[in-house]
């Protein structure tokens, strides 16, 4: 039998792929998720979505108006996207071409790589510095003085948490105007570093925002990209028209209205850390945590044998390994305090008996 093969971009790449399935009824703290859930407005209003609703096409200009108010830039400047993923999909298939290269700091998220493969793009990536997991501000100057196509920074990182000034971020943009800077902010709310209002300004400069990490709608996928109109328009050209349900508009909506329980989850995460670390520190384990939601740990087990040590005791974590920089290390995504006390019961029990 014959078998139909895709373009030969497609049948080179190897896809971006997460162990997603089989996770309900854990603690999960694989995936930097909301673990607590959304407001009850986003529940309420979900509910109260009228039968004809179901049947009509979505509308956009209503959020993207909410949202530019909250990020203090206009309708134009606002993307809606089938979660962060459909954005940074977006812009690699609006500017990224055969030959063109990205720059990006390693180890980062992983769905850049598949995004630059998928058009023919080479990829220059840049390790983070050792020991402490800085950005490599110095060698991505030196990538951008040749003018490539792309410049992604997870600011926080994900998985390191590596903060990046906002103020050089803009200087670097305005120093490389034939570069798009895109800022991967989905974990912003957690250390306050962004580059809005002020990189609205900015042509080049190109911000990626969710509702997934902080305001729980990970499953109804909720996405913003916030630039220059132009490099929106562009964004948009690629995307569908319908892209993002119709579900999902009326809970970002009702999530945008009650930023207060987004906040509250925000220092709810503060204060397990804040609870974790020393915990960490005193049992003598190497951990690292920055930025986030979420942090690193070397534990003194086979990774993989641990992860399946918690699993049993219903807990969910993600091992980094074949991360650069990071092999022997778990990532572990911080909930409330008393889910804290719980992981770190539960990882007590395994490494003793481990």
């Amino acid at each position: 039998m014959t078998r139909l093969k895709a373009s030969p971009l497609v049948e080179a790449l190897q896809g971006y792929s997460a162990p997603l399935e089989g996770r309900r009824g854990f603690l999960r703290l694989d995936f930097n998720e909301n673990t607590i859930g959304p407001s009850p407005k986003v529940v309420a209003a979900i509910r109260a979505i009228p039968p004809e609703h179901y049947a009509m096409y979505p509308e956009y200009d209503h959020l993207k108006r909410h949202y530019a108010q909250v990020v203090g830039g206009a309708m134009e400047q606002v993307g809606v996207f089938n979660g962060a993923d459909g954005a940074i999909h977006a812009v690699f298939q609006a500017f990224g071409a055969a030959g063109d290269t990205l720059v990006m700091a390693t180890p980062t998220f992983g769905y850049y790589a598949p995004c630059a493969h998928e058009q023919g793009m080479t990829i220059q990536a840049i390790p983070y510095g050792l020991p402490d997991f800085h950005y490599p501000q110095q060698a991505i100057a030196q990538a951008l003085q040749r003018q490539p196509r792309l410049l992604m920074i997870c600011n926080p990182n994900n998985p390191t948490g590596t903060p990046v000034d906002p103020g050089w971020i803009q200087a670097t943009a305005a120093a490389a105007p034939n570069t798009l800077v895109v800022v991967d902010e989905l974990y912003e709310a957690f250390t306050g570093d962004t580059v809005l209002p002020a990189g609205l300004q900015q042509p080049n400069l190109l911000v990626l925002r969710s509702l997934s990490k902080t305001a729980g709608l990970a499953g109804l996928r909720m996405g913003f990209a916030v630039g220059s109109a132009d490099v929106i328009e562009r964004l948009e050209r690629v995307t569908g028209p319908y892209d993002v349900n119709g579900f999902a508009v009326t809970a970002a909506l009702a999530a945008l209205d009650d930023l207060d329980h987004l906040r509250a989850y925000v220092e709810e995460v503060k204060a397990a850390r804040h609870w974790l670390l020393p915990q960490l520190a005193a049992a003598g384990l190497r951990h690292h945590c920055h930025g986030g939601n979420y942090f690193l740990l070397w534990p003194e087990q086979d990774p993989e044998v641990l992860v399946g040590a918690l699993r049993q005791r219903g807990v969910l974590v993600r091992p980094m390994t074949g991360k650069p920089l990071l092999n022997g290390s778990v990532r572990v995504s911080i909930g409330s305090l008393a889910q804290m006390q719980f992981f770190w019961k539960c990882y007590q029990e395994c490494a003793a008996q481990l």
